[in-house]
């Protein structure tokens, strides 16, 4: 019995709680933006081509640096094969240990 009534009483304080949250318009009308402007609609437009044109809308330090590497294929090639074999760099999937 104990626990019913409290079960009950948490209950009814959830519901009375909950009629608070619910005070507000159906049309959520107090979170309507007014705004009073004097400028003109073209105005803005040429203030938004501006800014398109000058505002990058990449993030700063996105761009990859590319190098042009001077070495050859075949020299890399038979230098890592040289590596391999000498032990200086680990070979396969499981590697140095």
């Amino acid at each position: 019995m104990n626990n019913t009534a409290r079960f009950l009483s948490v209950a009814a304080l959830a519901v009375f709680a909950s009629f608070g949250a619910h005070a507000d318009e159906a049309d959520s009308s107090q979170f309507a933006l007014k705004f009073e402007t004097n400028r003109t609609r073209a105005e803005v437009a040429a203030e938004a081509a501006v800014e398109a044109r000058t505002h990058s809308m990449e993030p700063a330090g996105s761009r990859v640096v590319t190098y042009q590497s001077k070495a050859d294929r075949a020299a890399v090639r038979a230098a890592a094969a040289e590596a391999v074999r000498t032990g200086q760099i680990p070979s396969g999937e499981i590697g140095v240990l």
